[in-house]
């Protein structure tokens, strides 16, 4: 360890480690009386502590810098007596980069004062707008881990940017990365050691979610993987075992900037426990939109200072996705210039859930939760993700298959409200995989023919399978891991997911800014979304009724008229006929869709126009129609006759 270091003493105005040329800055919050300062450690392991002095303290918060050559080389902690603290302000951690090595013994952790210059290559946010975005959500080491993925860099931040072209192709608009910043996967006990940047009171032990509890396996001899990282852990730090590089800050910087390049934003995933501190999140989450350009986070856990969220400027073009918003802070959180404020849309995720299988009285929540869009937030809408059974879980069973994560079955949630299609879990007969394919399809409808912000959770649009397990946090292996399928089933529902999310986009009725009045605002004489039945303009709206045409009329889009559309939903297990209203613009119905079809086939259909306008829709599928001006029949008669003469 070098003598020749220059130690001097600041009063600091907030936390951090603030590098400079032949310098660093030291400024932590310790809430003690006892003796502590910075450790520093060299190349060899040689370590000096150096003590805080009351010179450099500005209430709880201590200063001290310190000066010298090749300081990039250092690693450091801090300590009060003989407690070792790894910083919670650190920018990148050392003694966790390799995945897993720490299930039998504890791991030692290092901040490093290592400073690195990135080209961002004018790199901007995107700031696509809610009503444009469509989420795709993402675990970086599950997306990639399996043989089937095609990737060199399996499991990684670098992972993800191979499958840029994938998933540009898919059209999906963001990625949402579950949390990527450092912790530990191993969790070998329960941590009370005392966290400067918590509140007084010791952390209670993480839990990963979906209700499941981490204490059965505390008990054991090896620790098992979290792989969710829905835990404590060093938040200002990329996962150094997510990065193929030895710089894990510059691999998820690479992630950023290439992505913005292919349009595609970048929003991350913050799970934060009920000790931590309010201060400590915005400090957080202001510093990954800053330093990484990240364009969105997700956050869940507890005590969410949504207010200071909403209040701080540089936060105002940023979404903040979290899963209910207060209702006292809306006028808070409502941001006239950019609404960047999402919300779950309710019980969107169960209530159509048993909607698709068929269950009675919910035929008026499925249209509530279709059209809904509040003015002063933005909702997503979602039938699975990480948590819960994926999309082809949902249609192939009813009960959860947890026995692998060691815990009796008892963890995760019992009531799931999905339907198996008449077998539990795989099978090979035909007529129930069929079932199966157009309950997946008409899942996928629900979600994006749906105002709000549709969101699919990774291998979801190719029928990605956990095994039945709704709990998988810690399955690092096949079940836990998205499986590239290339079936024929795998690619007809990737087809269809394609389908609909190109026609969301191409259509801005699918997706309007502002929530729809079920009114005749513009004197047009049909309103912006109506309902219809058996007759056009009156829907069975009874408690057993499972069936509903939706028009969305394309003359509401402002500043420029759209098609319409008028969505089929047939629930029921028996075929029924529905009626479609008739536009006094000459515009005739065409059919473009049909989940009861192949989706080639369906859109193979999509040329004739309906003239008597009733349609069959099939049991238990989704049909969707869409208006396009058509010539008198006559006048394509003698068109037809002129094309043979000449």
């Amino acid at each position: 360890m070098k003598s020749d270091l220059n130690i001097t003493y600041f009063k600091p105005d907030r936390q951090g480690v603030f590098l400079a040329e032949n310098s660093v800055k030291f400024a932590t919050y310790l809430l003690t009386n006892k003796e502590c300062g910075v450790v520093l450690y060299d190349k060899k392991g040689t370590s000096r502590r150096i003590p805080f002095q009351d010179e450099g303290r500005r209430g709880t918060l201590y200063g001290l810098q310190i000066d010298g050559e090749e300081l990039d080389t250092y690693t450091y902690n801090f300590y009060i007596e003989d407690q070792i603290i790894t910083d919670p302000y650190a920018q990148e951690v050392r003694g966790l980069e390799k995945w897993g090595a720490g299930k039998t013994k504890k791991r030692n952790t290092y901040g490093t004062l290592a400073s690195h210059t990135f080209d961002w290559q004018g790199d901007m946010p995107l700031m696509t707008a809610p009503e444009d975005s469509i989420l795709y959500g993402i675990n970086v080491r599950a997306f990639t881990m399996h043989k089937s993925s095609g990737v060199k860099n399996r499991g990684t931040f670098e992972g993800i940017v191979e499958k840029i072209p994938y998933l540009k192709e898919l059209g999906i608009t963001a990625v949402e990365l579950m949390p990527c910043y450092e912790y530990d996967e191993c969790i070998l006990q329960e941590d009370y050691h005392y966290k400067p940047y918590t509140k007084q009171a010791p952390p209670a032990a993480a839990l990963a979610a979906g209700g499941s509890s981490l204490s059965l396996s505390l008990e054991t001899e090896e620790a098992r993987l979290n792989c969710w990282g829905f835990q404590n852990g060093f938040y200002f730090a990329p996962k150094a075992a997510y990065s193929a590089s030895k710089s894990p800050s510059r691999s998820f910087k690479e992630l950023v900037r290439e992505c913005h390049k292919n349009g595609i934003e970048v929003m991350m995933q913050f799970y934060f426990p009920p000790e931590i501190r309010q201060l400590y999140m915005l400090d957080v989450i202001k510093y990954w939109v800053m330093e990484y350009h990240i364009d969105g986070v997700r956050i869940s856990g507890f005590h969410i200072p949504f207010r200071l969220l909403a209040e701080e400027p540089i936060l105002k073009n940023t979404k903040i996705w979290c899963s209910y918003l207060p209702e006292e802070d809306l006028p808070v959180i409502s941001n006239p210039v950019f609404k960047n404020f999402i919300s779950d849309n309710h019980n969107f995720r169960y209530d159509i859930r048993r909607f698709l299988k068929g269950d009675e009285g919910l035929l008026n929540q499925a249209i509530f939760y279709q059209r809904r869009n509040p003015p002063e937030y933005s909702v997503v809408n979602y039938l699975a993700d990480y948590d819960g059974f994926s999309l082809y879980d949902c249609v192939s069973y009813e009960r959860k298959h947890n026995e692998a994560n060691g815990e009796d079955n008892r963890d995760g949630i019992d009531i799931n409200l999905t339907w198996n299609c008449g077998i539990e879990g795989d099978t090979r007969r035909k007529s129930v995989l069929d079932l199966r394919l157009k309950q997946m399809k008409n899942a996928l409808s629900f979600v994006f023919l749906s105002q709000g912000i549709p969101f699919l959770f990774s291998g979801d649009e190719f029928a990605s399978s956990r095994g039945g397990n709704n709990n998988c946090y810690c399955q690092d292996n096949e079940t836990g891991w998205v499986n590239w399928k290339n079936t024929l089933f795998a690619k007809e529902i990737l087809s269809y997911a394609k389908f609909l999310i190109g026609l969301r986009k191409s259509h801005a009725i699918l997706h309007m800014k502002e929530e729809m009045r079920v009114m005749d605002y513009k004197g047009l004489g049909y309103p912006d979304i109506s309902y219809h039945g058996t007759e056009a303009w009156r829907p069975d709206l009874s408690y057993i009724g499972r069936m509903i045409g939706i028009v969305l009329n394309g003359q509401y889009v402002p500043g420029k008229e759209d098609a319409s559309f008028y969505i089929a939903y047939n629930m029921h297990w028996e075929p029924h006929k529905l009626a479609l209203p008739k536009f006094s613009n000459g515009e005739k119905w065409m059919k473009l869709s049909d989940t009861s079809l192949a989706t080639e086939r369906s859109m193979a259909q999509s040329d004739s126009p309906i003239e008597d306008f009733v349609v069959t829709v099939n049991s238990r599928s989704i049909s969707v129609f869409m208006t396009k001006k058509c010539e008198p029949a006559p006048k394509r008669a003698k068109r037809k006759e002129r094309q043979s003469k000449t």
